[in-house]
């Protein structure tokens, strides 16, 4: 909450509501920021091995889900069980 007092005019009085809103304002930011304290930013080193993790793994998706058409087929029916004459 911003509470601003002005004496004079009303010209001064709006003057200092600016002001004492920025003031406000500007401290909030700065102890905010270090309240919570920001994370910090990931190091080079951090970001390759992140990267080269999430390569391994569309890597290993990759071989694991490249199924031909049959291969799709034979995983239903492993899962579900051989079709049945019957529709529902």
């Amino acid at each position: 909450m911003i509470i601003g007092f002005g004496f004079g005019s009303p010209l001064v009085s709006l003057l200092m509501l600016l002001v004492t809103g920025t003031l406000s304002y500007l401290i909030y930011r700065v102890t905010a920021r270090r309240r919570n304290g920001t994370p910090p930013r990931p190091t080079r080193a951090q970001l390759r091995q992140y990267y080269y993790e999430q390569r391994r793994r569309a890597q290993q998706f990759s071989t694991e889900f490249n199924l031909t058409d049959e291969e799709i087929e034979r995983r239903i029916d492993e899962d579900l069980g051989p079709p049945s004459d019957k529709q529902s």
